[in-house]
Parts: C-alpha cells; structure tokens; sequence
C-alpha cells in the first residue's frame, strides 16, 4: 500500500461529489419497517408521552397513517396493540376479532400492497406484563407459553399477517410456530423470529404504549438475554433458523450493532435491528436538550445500521426517514 505523501485520503473527501461517488452505505425508504401502535375508539391519535412525536391510532386513523408509509416508499409496518383493561387476558391473544386482529383486516382490504408484521407475543395480553404464562413459582412456563403462541400466530396469520414476530424468546416457539403454520394451510406466512432480544432497560416507552409497564411484575431477565453476551446471540439466531425463521432480528439494535454484525458474518440469513423506543427517545431527548443537530443524528444513528450489515431497520422514524429519502 502506498504512503503519504503519494496517498493522501484526504483526496477522497475533498468535495460533496467525491464523497457521494464513494459512499459506501446508503439508506433507502425500503430498509425501514414501521411500527405502529394501535387502540380502540374512532378518530384517535393518542400522544405517548415518552416517545415525542408518537402516537397510538385507532383503525380508522392507522390505515391513513399506513397509506402514507405506503406512499413513502416503506415496504412494511409493524402493528401493536393497546389492549383495553377488560381485555387483559391470554384468551384475548387467540381471538379472531381482537383488536390486532381488526387492524391487520383493516390494513390489507385499504392498503392491501403493503406488508403486515403481528408480534407473536402475550405482554400486551397478559395482567402480569410477561411474554408468557406464570407458573405456580411466578415464573413464565415456556411449554405453556409456546402452544398459545403457535395458536395466537395462526389466528394473526388467517386474519392477514404477512409476517408474524415472536418476540417473546421461549425455547422451541419457532418450530411450533411454523409448525402450526403449514397444519393450518398458511405457508407462505413468514417468521421473523426476535433471536436474539435482550433484557434491556431500553424498552421502558414501548411498554408505556402498549400499556404494560405499570403491571410488570419482576422483570423479563429469566427468558430475555443477558445483556453482557453476544456469542449467546449466535446460538440463538443459529437453533431459530434451524427451527424455520425466515429473518431473526436484534433487539435492542442501536447499542448492539456488534451483535448485528456478527450475526450478519456469521449466517446467510436477513437480520433486521429494532431501533427500540429507549433508543428513539435518547436521540430526541439529546436534540431537545440542545446536544446537536437532530437531523444530523438521526441520520448517523441510522446509518450505522447499514454500516453494521443490517437488511433493514424497525424504527420510529421510518416515515419520516422515507420521505427524506425519498
């Protein structure tokens, strides 16, 4: 390799032009999948109040929301319930006329080319605030767990759902799940397994929207990973592939983009990363407090994605990304 003086990387960067023609990682509207949180009612938009400049939509307002990310470029959005209070039980996840349920219908007759991702998942159900079903010693009993959710993921499948998400992290839910699935005549059904989902404190606005976190009971460590690990992450990622996931994703995604990038070394599989709300309000929370140029910091945080390998991200932004991008 050449050396100063007869290479100056400087060169490469010396005007607007030169930088773009060698930009090695570029975002585009289709990288980004949206997630949205829905509720009840008519003509809601409900502002979360640790999440600036978020909502949750009733079905009426979320499929205008939906023709607009359709518009913009986004290929898929993510949906979240807020279950009602009368509602908070696991029964309520295998209902065929839910509320994430009502929404998927909703979508895909107003918006039908667009894509549907569900998480497969008992939180938004459950009294407790777990992703499962509590044993007798208060733990979550993963058998238990896993046949509801192969039931709920079918039931979210027959009303539409394109790609269904456990995000649960119970051992063996995919084989079930996509056993389920091809019993049920829905192979096409995709799974995006949330491989490897961490027990991070950085989750605590999503839980305000989907209204779990004033009845979470302990905490998700016991079934969520270890936070300190990453060769974990693999073993993960490699039993859900083996089991019939189609993309795995990393969760949280901005403060492990190490694990991203390992995983993208490591196997010939999508890995998507969620930009998760804790990450999202850092961002806001900084530009408010006059850290730096807002703009500028989302586009460096997303970018990193890409740099890391990511094939797409989950992020509050998306819609707004898209139509910058556009």
């Amino acid at each position: 390799m050449s050396h100063y003086p007869a290479l100056r990387m400087r060169r490469r960067r010396s005007a607007s032009w030169m930088r773009a023609m060698l930009t090695e990682h570029r975002l585009h509207p289709s990288d980004f999948i949206w997630p949205l949180f829905v509720c009840e009612g008519e003509g809601e938009e409900q502002p979360i109040s640790a999440l600036r400049g978020v909502h949750r939509y009733s079905i009426d307002r979320l499929v205008e929301k939906v023709r607009q990310a359709k518009e913009a470029g986004i290929p898929c959005i993510a949906l979240f319930p807020n279950t009602p209070e009368d509602k908070r039980h696991e029964e309520e996840a295998l209902d065929p006329d839910n509320l994430i349920c009502r929404a998927v219908r909703a979508v895909k007759d107003k918006v039908p080319d667009i894509g549907v991702m569900t998480d497969v998942a008992l939180d938004p159900y459950t009294p407790h605030g777990h992703d499962g079903v509590l044993a007798e010693d208060g733990s979550v009993d993963n058998d238990r767990t896993v046949e509801l959710l192969a039931r709920q993921a079918v039931v979210q499948a027959e009303a539409g759902a394109d790609i269904v998400a456990p995000s649960d992290m119970m051992d063996g839910r995919i084989g079930a799940i996509r056993d389920a699935l091809e019993e049920a005549g829905h192979p096409n059904v995709a799974i995006m397994a949330y491989s490897a989902k961490y027990a991070s404190s950085l989750y605590g606005p999503f839980r305000e929207a989907v209204g779990s976190s004033d009845r979470l009971k302990g905490d998700k460590k016991g079934y969520q990973m270890n936070p300190a690990n990453g060769g974990e992450a693999l073993a993960e990622v490699e039993l859900d592939m083996d089991e019939g996931a189609d993309f795995v994703m990393v969760k949280p995604g901005l403060l492990y983009l190490d694990v991203v990038a390992r995983t993208v070394d490591a196997f010939d599989i999508p890995v998507f990363a969620y930009m998760t709300s804790g990450e999202y309000a850092m961002i806001e929370e900084a530009a408010a407090a006059g850290a730096g140029d807002r703009d500028a910091m989302l586009m460096e945080a997303l970018t990193a994605f890409k740099r890391a390998g990511a094939t797409g991200i989950l992020s509050y932004h998306a819609l707004e990304m898209a139509r910058r991008l556009g």
